[in-house]
């Protein structure tokens, strides 16, 4: 990789931008059917080529056997930020780094940010997200595979008490915590995993339930080595 940013197509960099929207909005990254649907492609395998386009030129990684596997690089997005901050003069403190803490196990009823939990510091540059995380959750098994998010990663989590229907959460629920998406309706909240190997939570009117954060970005482990 170059210091230089990948030159993409006018049609790459709009599905570029459609994958960093949608990883800040939700957490995760879309899905090819829902590329094609909001470019107008008229099948998920136009969404495909284009896609292997920008891995072959180092901007994504694909990751095989999931819908959502769609890997923004840490590299590229700095080096593409680094592009548009000299385009547009930007100061330089749009490029500073954020110090993340890193949560491992959260103890049953403790705050996740509980000075116990932290594992380490991490400092990530600020140009990789597009809302400000406040801490890095690492994440333990793969009940939510098929957005895209492994056993080991890295959940960038930004600390909030409300969330819209469709984000992906951190949740509590009792003495557990657990990420998820989240959706409500008018009698209950449903928990629903992303591999259908695991059930959906439903949370009953009354039963102990927190928001603690949503997801607003996603690092692999080997990013940060």
């Amino acid at each position: 990789m170059t210091d230089e940013a990948p030159k993409l197509t006018a049609r790459q960099q709009q599905i570029l931008d459609l994958i960093q929207s949608a990883v800040a909005r939700t957490g995760a990254p879309p899905t090819r059917a829902e590329i094609a649907a909001e470019l107008g492609f008229k099948s998920a395998n136009a969404a495909e080529e284009h896609l292997q386009a920008l891995a072959r030129k180092g901007v994504i990684e694909l990751v095989s056997g999931t819908s959502r596997g769609i890997r923004l690089r840490s590299d590229t997005l700095r080096s593409i930020h680094e592009s548009r901050a000299k385009q547009f003069s930007l100061p330089l403190q749009t490029l500073a780094q954020l110090a993340l803490p890193l949560v491992g196990r959260v103890a049953a009823g403790s705050p996740i940010l509980a000075q116990e939990h932290v594992d380490q510091t991490y400092y990530v540059e600020s140009a990789l997200f597009q809302r400000r995380p406040d801490y890095l959750l690492k994440v333990r098994g793969m009940s939510m595979r098929d957005a895209g998010i492994m056993d080991g990663d890295l959940l960038a989590v930004q600390s909030t008490r409300d969330a819209k229907n469709g984000q992906i959460v951190v949740a509590r629920l009792g003495d557990e915590v657990t990420v998820k998406r989240f959706r409500r309706n008018k009698h209950l909240i449903e928990l629903h995993a992303e591999n259908p190997d695991y059930p959906t939570i439903i949370v009953e009117p009354g039963e102990p339930f927190e928001v603690e954060g949503i997801a607003v970005g996603l690092i692999r482990n080997t990013m940060l080595m």
